[in-house]
């Protein structure tokens, strides 16, 4: 029968492959969106780590400022860069 601390270390384990498999997905991926919301997700796991090992004003930082503010910055740019591209397509100069 498993213990508490194997069973905390199996968790942690787990959620470190999902937080190394979600990093190679959105380094592979082709489309800039699914990446940026892949290395969300690789700070929200993240974030579940650190409340794992009981730190969770850590992961109360990570979720809030790494997950979430930082995505939202990256989908707000990536936005940006697609409203100044269709407006350049739009405009025909050069």
């Amino acid at each position: 029968m498993l213990d508490g601390r194997t069973t905390l270390d199996l968790v942690i384990g787990f959620l470190g492959l999902l937080m190394i498999l979600a990093a190679l997905w959105s380094v592979l991926s082709k489309r800039l969106l699914s990446s940026v919301l892949l290395s969300g997700a690789v700070s929200l796991l993240a974030s579940l780590v650190f409340l794992a090992l009981g730190a969770p004003d850590v992961a109360m930082t990570e979720a809030a400022i790494g997950s979430a503010l930082t995505t939202m910055v990256f989908l707000y740019s990536l936005s940006r860069m697609k409203v100044e591209q269709d407006a350049h397509e739009d405009g025909g100069a050069s």
